[in-house]
């Protein structure tokens, strides 16, 4: 009696066994039949000064895949899925490193040591006041002449079989591009199968010192480069923002959306009212603001997402951070050559950047971005992609 039993079960376990194996050999369920996320890497160039730079590529089992750069941490390409479950790259970028070198306006770069801007590139600790380039106007942008976008970081590879990540560090020395302290920084991407980045920042330092990192791709859900960004539909759980100066520097006030062309608390395309007459639009040309995100004593949850209908994209960003700066690609000119054929036009693009807010360490209303000896900075950022028919 129990051999009899073994061998029924046996059948049924080698007849289930066949079943997987013809499944997952048929074309249209190889992506879903993979066990493992996987992340490669290769050669991608010099930078000037001779160092060698790699890119490194997750995928997991869905079919996303990500690229990274250990220069500037940079994302060079990010697929997701459409309606007809087609992946394709959805953030601006270039085909070569030479490119990124020469000029880019931060694509896919991390952003440090502090991201956004500082005004008039002056901050004081413990009454020293400290200078930083002024590579915006009269004031600083993130993090100065060559910030964290512009440094090769060290990389390693971890990998399981849910999960592919890249652990990037770097140390930001003592006076490096004006900034106090010898900063210990370690930013890691980890892609699940689910379709989610996650974005983790750490940093400590062995003086007080500032630090805001961010993460800077532009986003253009259609996976045409060539579309704007207009008819994607944006959502920032937030009610109120940032009202900033001429300069971009915040004036200090936390100023309601309601009725203002910065209420995105409902889906609402990002075109609908970006010419609309208001001194805050005109001052950014667009949106280049900060939003003050809701619930900031939750730590990560939703803080914004991006739906584009046509291709049925749907970005979702968690976060732990207290703000949000959506920038809608105002200064794309067309200047600047596309992955794909032709140029970068105006609006072809849309940053979702969570962080502190602008010129903290100047605003006495803010939320400190001080680190100290002893303490770790620490910051969680989600993107997550799916598909809405």
């Amino acid at each position: 009696m129990n051999i009899f039993r073994f061998n029924n079960i046996a059948v049924i376990l080698l007849f289930f066994s066949l079943f997987i194996n013809v499944s997952c050999n048929s074309s249209d369920k190889k992506k879903q039949c993979s066990k493992l996320t996987t992340i490669s890497k290769k050669y991608f160039g010099k930078i000037k000064n001779g160092q060698e730079v790699f890119l490194f590529t997750m995928q997991n089992k869905l079919g996303m895949e990500i690229s990274i750069m250990n220069y500037g941490g940079i994302i060079t390409s990010w697929t997701a899925a459409d309606k007809n479950g087609d992946y394709r790259d959805i953030v601006l970028g270039y085909n070569t490193l030479a490119e990124y070198e020469a000029e880019t306006p931060f694509f896919g770069a991390l952003i440090g040591r502090y991201g956004n801007r500082i005004a008039k590139g002056k901050f004081t600790i413990d009454f020293q006041e400290y200078s930083l380039a002024t590579n915006n106007g009269e004031n600083h942008l993130h993090g100065g002449l060559k910030g964290f976008d512009k440094v090769v970081w060290d990389a390693k590879t971890i990998v399981n079989d849910s999960t592919a990540s890249l652990e990037l560090s770097y140390l930001s020395k003592d006076r490096e591009e004006g900034y106090p302290g010898n900063l210990q920084t370690k930013v890691t991407y980890t892609l699940n199968n689910k379709d989610e980045l996650s974005v983790k920042y750490e940093a400590k330092t062995d003086k007080p010192t500032i630090v805001n990192l961010t993460q800077h791709s532009y986003f253009n859900l259609t996976a045409d480069f060539n579309q704007p960004i207009l008819d994607h539909e944006l959502v920032v759980n937030a009610d109120s923002f940032l009202p900033v100066d001429s300069t971009l520097i915040p004036t200090g006030e936390f100023r309601n959306v309601a009725e203002t062309p910065f209420d995105f608390r409902s889906p609402k395309a990002i075109g609908k009212q970006i010419n609309a007459e208001n001194i805050q639009i005109k001052n950014g040309l667009g949106y280049d603001h900060c939003w003050v995100l809701n619930d900031q004593e939750k730590g990560v949850r939703f803080v914004s997402s991006a739906y584009e209908p046509l291709s049925g994209r749907l970005l979702e960003v968690y976060s732990d951070e207290p703000g949000i700066q959506f920038y809608s690609g105002n200064f794309l000119d067309g200047t600047l050559p596309s992955k794909s054929m032709g140029t970068y036009q105006h609006r072809t693009g849309f940053c979702l950047e969570t962080q502190h807010y602008p010129d903290t360490p100047n605003q006495k209303d803010f939320p400190s971005v001080r680190l100290n000896p002893g303490e770790l900075y620490e910051s969680n950022t989600n993107f997550k992609f799916t598909v809405i028919d």
